[in-house]
């Protein structure tokens, strides 16, 4: 009869323990939904926000607005609050509208633009070429071109008849300039003097981008950088990619008068 009774406690008091534990349980697990569906801040971009654009600037200019989600949906490292401690900090990257802001996209500083290779003893130099000048989208980094210019070897207003044998401009010559060059970077970059245009509506834009030129940077020798400055400076400049074994001539030269010869020339 004792030991009937004693199962009987026990059996309650083990089925108390059991229900105690389940409804703390149940408890707990509640605290945890509400703890999950709890709304924290989060910053959301409103608009594209553009690399090196601080928090301040997008903030003040309407690209950033804080919003509320729940905190199991808060995405890891998401920025929730902007102020006087890190408002300063730079997008690192450019950051779509929608875009939850993440602290690892912002910092004090931009990440540099990796460093162009230039061969040991060269010096790199840069200068624009329109898409004809540079063999259209064929010449790119690693390629070795040649250099031509052309350039006024006789101004019309040197001599009364050259308006009667060449043209308003007087004579024009073309020449070689560099025989071969290694192209070490390209790049966008409007030609001198002309505005970036946009592109025409239907048609693809270039490469180059709507501004018809292509920034092109070369390696040469100390030796010819003084020559080719100059050149860039006031003459004009044409590539030719090179193929192998090209063997050229840097004492021809062609002017309008040869031209006009061989036009003419039964």
């Amino acid at each position: 009869m004792n030991r009937r009774v004693i199962a009987i406690v026990v059996a309650l008091a083990l089925a108390v323990l059991g229900g105690a534990l389940v409804i703390t349980y149940a408890r707990n697990a509640d605290a945890r939904a509400i703890a999950g569906e709890s709304p924290s801040p989060v910053w959301v971009a409103q608009g594209p926000i553009r690399s090196g654009t601080s928090l301040k600037d997008a903030q003040r200019t309407g690209l950033i607005a804080q919003s509320a989600v729940a905190a199991k949906a808060v995405p890891v490292g998401a920025l929730q609050e902007v102020n006087a401690d890190n408002n300063a900090l730079l997008a690192l990257t450019d950051i779509a509208p929608g875009e939850f802001l993440l602290a690892a996209r912002f910092g004090t500083t931009l990440p540099g633009v990796k460093a162009i290779d230039i061969p040991s003893g060269m010096l790199a130099v840069s200068f624009n070429l329109s898409d004809a000048a540079r063999v259209g989208k064929f010449v790119t980094p690693g390629s070795h071109i040649a250099l031509f210019q052309s350039y006024t070897i006789k101004s019309a207003t040197d001599n009364p008849d050259a308006k009667a044998t060449t043209n308003d401009s007087g004579v024009q010559a073309t020449s070689l300039l560099v025989p071969d060059v290694l192209v070490i970077a390209m790049g966008d970059a409007p030609l001198s003097g002309q505005a970036a245009q946009p592109p025409v509506e239907g048609q693809p834009v270039t490469a180059a981008g709507a501004s018809g030129g292509y920034l092109v940077t070369i390696a040469v020798k100390p030796s010819d950088v003084t020559l080719l400055i100059h050149a860039i400076k006031y003459r004009e400049l044409y590539a030719a990619l090179r193929g192998s074994d090209v063997k050229l001539n840097p004492t021809i030269e062609v002017t309008d008068l040869q031209l006009r010869d061989a036009v003419t020339t039964p």
